[in-house]
């Protein structure tokens, strides 16, 4: 992976006109908030129906087309606690413009979306944890190493596994940080992919706070080798920190209007 990878989060069952429109299966505010996200710098985009006990599949096989439809084949991520809902997305998905990631995997109750993601050529986002917050990062490799196997065993590429060192709310966990970024440094230093919930950062901070946190962790995660992010891509300041960081790393050519590309 060169380019930075930005997973556009806004499509989020939390966020009330998404969960009307989820509800309702109105196309029109998701394929809105789709191409809002792809427009301003998107790779991915992520669908998350929260735990859709009732419909999960349904709901998600139509999220998965209509988005798809609407905004040529762009790639998803598909969020849910539901397996039977990621395999049923995966079922109805055009991978023309990238494979479908399964969001998430992890060491503890989630560790089959590993092999999910393996039986369908699938990328798995695998959070360095089991049950909570690992106490360090002698913890998180421990998860890492038992995810890595887990996908090995089942035929995967590591390309195709893009670890989570959890992003931690900096109120509260200030402390946390750093560890978090020389966890980054430890999965670049192993060839690994990285990602994870950028905007966890500054959750709870004021929000003309938020995009100056984001930013700066991005581009402090990025110089230790970060090679994606769950992130809100409409977020301006955010966006022109990684497009930069981007150039800085030779990751792509320099022109005087890189941040309009």
């Amino acid at each position: 992976m060169a380019k930075f990878v930005v997973i556009g989060e806004r499509i989020h069952c939390i966020s009330p006109v998404i969960k009307k429109a989820m509800a309702e299966m109105d196309p029109e505010p998701i394929i809105a908030r789709a191409k809002e996200q792809i427009a301003a710098g998107a790779t991915y985009i992520d669908v998350n129906i929260g735990p859709a006990e009732k419909n999960g599949p349904e709901l998600m096989k139509w999220a998965v087309k209509t988005i798809q439809e609407a905004c040529d084949n762009v790639p998803l991520a598909l969020d849910t606690a539901n397996r039977n809902a990621i395999e049923a997305g995966i079922s109805v998905y055009n991978r023309s413009k990238g494979k479908p990631i399964v969001n998430s995997a992890d060491a503890g109750d989630r560790i089959e979306n590993i092999d999910l993601a393996a039986a369908n050529d699938a990328i798995a986002i695998a959070l360095c944890s089991k049950a909570g917050v690992p106490a360090d990062n002698d913890e998180r490799m421990t998860y890492c190493q038992e995810l890595l196997e887990r996908g090995m065993e089942h035929g995967m590429e590591a390309e195709d596994l893009w670890f989570d060192p959890l992003f931690l709310v900096i109120k509260g966990m200030q402390d946390k940080q750093l560890d978090v970024l020389d966890f980054i440094g430890q999965l670049s230093d192993m060839g690994l992919n990285s990602t994870g919930g950028l905007s966890n950062v500054s959750n709870g901070t004021p929000k003309l706070i938020r995009p100056i946190l984001d930013s700066t962790m991005v581009a402090m995660a990025m110089c230790k080798g970060l090679t994606s992010a769950i992130a809100n891509p409409c977020d301006r300041r955010l966006m022109e920190t990684i497009k930069s960081a981007d150039i800085i790393k030779n990751h792509f050519l320099y022109a005087d209007s890189f941040l309009e590309i």
